[in-house]
């Protein structure tokens, strides 16, 4: 290889209808975490965010660390499937979400809890005709940040989105099946098809060249596999192989979705269309979805993701962890043990899945690090206690290294009714967006580095 020969961080991959985006390599030029200090921006890695909402809040006396500091040896219960990434991660205590009160409104918190959560905007009961939130978190860095990457954000979710209908006490139902908002009239329904995702990630050009493709059983990667064969040439060893570990994963993933969109499917009634292409595993789907925003940093696709594990109010049941009552139903507990057993073990589930997506970003090398020294994941709810339908001491968990700009492996605990506004501020900042006023915040959130 020459010893000039440089590869742009923008190189993609193209074929019939498609493009495929490149992970980082060695070809690229150096990257480090731009919190290292006199890197120049070319050459940092880029810092990504992530939003994952569970509903319903959480049993707390299976998430709460008591005391401030290193997290202990043996977590909470709920947290104990993270214990292998324990070093990435920390418990923040003491956070409000004010807007998601009624302040006059009435009933109608699961509306309220999910609908305020990344916007810090009071949602209102309307006729269905007058929705009103504010912009998210996400959306403010998406409109920032998007030019930079092929899609500006991604919205993914186990559960679709609603964007009409009554749901929750005189609340449309779009407030609580829709946590990303582009406006304050302008939800960002979000994408429950692992296939229409990784359409959406590597696919593009017209209809008809995406079902050519579809119709000759060709993958993406066959679609692009002259530029792919031109491009290795020009690669030393190391990068060879980083690209044929990322290309396995791709293909790995595709036919992981096609398998999923032909499984045999139980006998609907008449009038049921069954959807193609999602797992009938709830844990299969939640699985393939974190794959594909893993795919989606690595590739540089976009650095912003929200990704809903259930909308909220969701009453989904459990029965594969032997929990067959409704999620919502039980959620109102009134301090019975049997129910708050029931719901520490669907938040233990939830856990699990954020484990399974922690993991597999940080077995993502990048430039000096990996994919979640890169990256700052928040995992939480805009409830807190199910029964209590409060939304002050939210559990909130805030994982990844942020490029060098979060000290993980900590309780970290606040004074009461500290925004939760103050996090997305401080996560903007560390995404280069700086003097935003967001809803109540009153500035940075305090100890994180």
């Amino acid at each position: 290889m020459k010893k000039e020969y440089q590869l742009s961080r923008r190189t993609v991959l193209k074929g019939l209808g498609v493009t495929l985006a490149l992970p980082w390599l060695e070809q690229m030029g150096m990257q480090t975490s731009w919190a290292a200090g006199n890197t120049p921006v070319s050459q940092a890695a880029p810092n990504r965010m992530a939003f994952l909402y569970v509903p319903n809040g959480v049993n707390m006396d299976g998430w709460r660390v008591p005391t401030e500091g290193a997290l202990p040896s043996k977590l909470p219960a709920i947290l104990e499937p993270l214990a292998e990434v324990k070093d990435y991660f920390s418990v923040l205590s003491g956070l409000t979400a004010d807007k998601a009160r009624a302040h006059g409104d009435g009933g109608g918190d699961h509306a309220r809890a999910m609908s305020a959560f990344l916007t810090g905007a009071q949602p209102r009961k309307t006729d269905g005709a007058n929705i009103k939130a504010g912009v998210s978190a996400d959306q403010i860095a998406a409109a920032r940040i998007g030019e930079r990457t092929r899609l500006a954000s991604l919205e993914i979710g186990a559960d679709a989105s609603k964007l009409a209908g009554g749901c929750d006490s005189g609340y449309s139902c779009i407030y609580e099946s829709n946590l990303s908002w582009r406006s304050a009239t302008q939800p960002m329904p979000k994408e429950i098809s692992p296939k229409l995702i990784f359409e959406r990630l590597f696919g593009s050009g017209s209809d008809v060249e995406r079902a050519r493709r579809d119709a000759a059983r060709k993958s993406i990667l066959d679609s692009v596999r002259d530029d792919f064969r031109e491009l290795n040439v020009r690669l030393g060893t190391n990068d060879q192989r980083k690209l044929d570990e990322y290309f396995t994963a791709v293909r790995e993933l595709e036919v992981r979705i096609q398998k999923a969109g032909t499984m045999a499917q139980p006998k609907l009634p008449a009038t049921v269309k069954a959807p193609t292409g999602i797992p009938q595993s709830y844990e299969e789907h939640l699985r393939l979805l974190a794959d594909l925003m893993v795919l989606a940093f690595q590739t540089d696709s976009t650095r912003v993701c929200t990704f809903v594990l259930a909308n909220e109010g969701s009453n989904r049941s459990y029965p594969f962890i032997n929990v067959r009552d409704g999620h919502h139903s039980i959620s109102h507990h009134g301090h019975d043990p049997v129910k708050l057993a029931k719901i520490q073990d669907i938040n233990k589930f939830h856990s699990s899945q954020l484990a399974y997506l922690l993991t597999r970003l940080k077995s993502v090398k990048e430039g000096d690090g990996n994919l979640l020294d890169h990256s700052m994941i928040v995992y939480g709810s805009g409830n807190g206690d199910g029964d209590r339908h409060n939304h002050d001491d939210l559990p909130i968990l805030l994982a990844g290294r942020g490029c060098g700009t979060l000290r993980q492996g900590r309780s970290i605990q606040y004074a009461k009714e500290t925004p939760i506004n103050n996090l997305w501020v401080s996560m903007l900042n560390r995404m280069d967006i700086h003097d935003v006023q967001f809803g109540d915040s009153t500035g940075e959130l305090k100890k994180l580095v």
